[in-house]
């Protein structure tokens, strides 16, 4: 960890040893690795080769976990087929048949969904409670209890979740901490420097960055992930070896992207705060000095049609997921939060007006211009 961050960020990758070396790391697309006699291979359940069948491992996904590890500061990673084969790992690794999950009310929607109604077929509850409110979590903690799971940063309302209190609680109780880190990235948040045992990243989203690849990745220490990697090849989440290598092309970049994103998402939040047409804005403020996100969130005004609105967007796209480098926008009571309850959405904030805006590296103003020219158009 003696180098800086953007140098992790670029330097990550297995050396090659061979003769002609490339300069990239290489794509091994290959279900299966040769060996030159029965001894040969018995040598990788010895645990002197590394690679057997790439469903087991692969140099590919195993840069990816080693990489998004070494921007979190963890022991180890774990590539998924998707973040949510990442949280499935993750969570398979702590928690057994008859025990329990408290987690943060405010999750994606997916997620909630998995633990809401997916986890009972492993015999696991969960109990949905405000992270907001210490004593909530404190009421719901129950003898077989095990996992505190929260968001570093909630979708899509982005709150900025206080893991350092989460991780106290999880302390006192004896029980695991796990965070989802997606849209804060590694950049902004390390929650594994805060006490978190298990992170996760969707790296569909900013890890590949690119809108070209759908993966996760699980970090934490060798003794979770090794737990977590048995639980990927067992059920078959094993991510693909391009895919991975994708994955890590875009890792390389991770921070100068990040960066203009949020500088992005900051000049756009503070413009939409003064549209009168925009009655709220979210985005947060305190999530570290080096930016906080590329995410942001408004409500619109009544009397602003939110059909007419992404009718009136032309070079942003309406996408059902986020963190490409172009700006795209999305209805979150359509797509991410569909399968929520009414009530909790309606709880937690989540309305008929509500826009979640991923914020790309273009120009600025342009962005402005495009989304406040979409929003006066929608004015009844």
């Amino acid at each position: 960890m003696s180098l800086g961050f953007n140098t992790r960020s670029v330097h990550f990758t297995q050396k090659e040893n061979m003769k002609n070396m490339s300069k990239t790391q290489p794509i091994y697309q290959t279900s299966a690795f040769a060996f030159s006699d029965l001894d040969d291979m018995e040598k990788f359940y010895e645990g002197e080769k590394d690679y057997l069948y790439s469903r087991f491992g692969n140099p590919n996904t195993d840069d990816l976990g080693r990489g998004v590890a070494s921007l979190e500061e963890a022991e180890a990673g774990v590539a998924a087929s998707s973040g949510m084969a990442a949280i499935l790992a993750g969570v398979l690794a702590v928690v057994k048949p008859g025990e329990h999950i408290i987690a943060s009310e405010d999750l994606y929607g997916g997620t909630y969904q998995m633990f809401a109604v997916e986890l009972a077929n492993f015999g696991i509850t969960v109990s949905f409670v405000s992270f907001e409110n210490e004593s909530e979590i404190l009421n719901s903690i129950k003898e077989n209890t095990v996992l505190l799971y929260t968001e570093s940063v909630s979708n899509p309302l982005l709150r900025v979740e206080d893991v350092k209190g989460v991780v106290s609680i999880a302390r006192k109780y004896n029980l695991y901490t796990m965070i989802d880190n997606t849209f804060a990235t590694p950049l902004f948040m390390q929650p594994i420097k805060l006490g978190a045992d298990l992170v996760i990243h969707s790296a569909t989203k900013y890890i590949g960055g690119h809108s070209d690849v759908t993966a996760g990745v699980l970090v934490g220490s060798e003794e979770l992930i090794n737990k977590a990697k048995t639980k990927i090849v067992s059920l078959g989440c094993n991510l693909s070896p391009f895919e991975a290598w994708l994955a890590c092309r875009g890792l390389k970049t991770i921070s100068i992207r990040m960066e203009r994103q949020a500088q992005n998402a900051k000049t756009l939040a503070e413009a939409l705060q003064s549209c009168e047409e925009v009655s709220k804005v979210y985005y947060p403020t305190t999530l570290s000095d080096k930016g906080n996100g590329a995410m942001v969130s408004m409500e619109l005004a009544e009397g602003v049609d939110v059909e007419t609105y992404f009718k009136s967007l032309s070079w942003i796209r309406i996408v059902p997921t986020l963190a490409g480098v172009e700006t795209t926008v999305t209805y979150p009571l359509r797509t991410s939060h569909r399968t929520v309850p009414d009530e909790l959405r309606q709880k937690l904030g989540i309305t008929s007006g509500l826009v979640r805006i991923s914020v790309g590296i273009e120009d600025d103003q342009d962005i402005i211009d495009e989304m406040v020219k979409a929003i006066k158009q929608a004015k009844k």
